[in-house]
């Protein structure tokens, strides 16, 4: 039988925490609310050794030996080889927190955490969109725009494990402060709720959502939706045109809510790219929806935990 691994996906509202397999199946997964326990951050810790002794005890895994290790991807940035977690934007609470440390002396499995982009990465280059390339960028598109690299066969953290953030290169010179601090950063132009204030402003409707924006512009032509989609893509593909030309990417693979927006989002990315970035590299990377959707997370924690235990197969 495969070995299972335990895998968490922290996010912002809720939490998911699974059961996954080597081959990257998902056998079961759970969900808690983030929400209810962001007052302190032992409570949501807590929660979160709670869930997954639940999980391991109704699926009869409460040897330690069943479990291979423990994968968990946070939203924020986050020291992989030290496990602890610096900040998390839109958790309070948790600046400087020891998490592989607590869950792993709770626990008794080894535990290792990271970005749940750079986890996202993961799961995208070994069993979807990213296969068989060695050189790719994922790029996640909601609320914050990030982004995690594979360089030559190997996840990419950088020197204080923070690459990868696409969402916060400059596009002008002056514009809007981003909520990392900097000035004009790409997120403060494409992320959902930049898109959704264009939105409910050129349409003079305050309940416009994401979804009836990509509906507007996929299945009724709307001119006005067309745009917005449009004129993001640009945005994008403007970044993406100094990231390819530096990095050489196979692939480039996006996902997260604004991706869903498809082929006038997807176009304008590709387009702009032809015609901003050299030709050389442009002509070599291909754009690309993600794969694995929802699961993503869970299955790229399992790929942490086989990275970090150097487990083959």
């Amino acid at each position: 039988m495969d070995r299972l691994f335990l895998a968490i996906d922290v996010g912002g509202t809720r939490t998911k925490v699974g059961l996954v397999s080597e081959k990257g199946k998902v056998f079961y997964r759970t969900y808690i609310s983030t929400r209810r326990y962001v007052r302190n951050r032992n409570l949501l810790i807590n929660a979160l050794i709670k869930v997954s002794r639940d999980l391991m005890l109704k699926h009869n895994l409460a040897s330690r030996k069943a479990i291979a290790g423990i994968g968990i991807g946070l939203p924020g940035p986050v020291n992989y080889a030290r496990g602890i977690v610096d900040f998390l934007p839109n958790i309070p609470h948790w600046k400087n927190t020891p998490l592989k440390k607590i869950i792993q002396n709770k626990l008794k499995i080894p535990t290792f955490i990271d970005n749940d982009v750079n986890i996202i990465t993961l799961a995208e280059w070994k069993f979807g969109a990213g296969k068989g390339a060695d050189n790719i960028l994922c790029m996640t598109l909601g609320t914050g725009v990030g982004g995690g690299l594979v360089i030559e066969g190997k996840l990419y953290r950088g020197a204080s494990f923070a690459a990868g953030e696409v969402g916060h290169v400059p596009v002008n010179e002056k514009g809007p402060r981003c909520n990392c601090g900097g000035t004009a950063c790409l997120e403060s132009y494409v992320g959902n709720r930049i898109i959704l204030k264009t939105a409910r402003k050129l349409f003079k409707k305050t309940d416009i959502t994401l979804e009836q924006l990509s509906d507007l512009a996929a299945r009724k032509r709307n001119a006005l939706a067309i745009k917005i989609w449009r004129e993001t893509g640009e945005k994008i593909g403007i970044v993406l045109s100094g990231v390819v030309n530096v990095f050489n990417p196979e692939r480039i693979i996006i996902g997260g809510g604004v991706a869903n927006a498809g082929s006038y989002l997807f176009g304008a990315i590709r387009a702009t790219i032809l015609k901003r970035a050299m030709p050389s590299q442009s002509s070599a990377v291909k754009v690309v929806p993600a794969r694995l959707s929802d699961d993503a997370g869970l299955i790229g924690a399992m790929l942490l935990v086989k990275e970090g235990l150097k487990l083959k197969g």
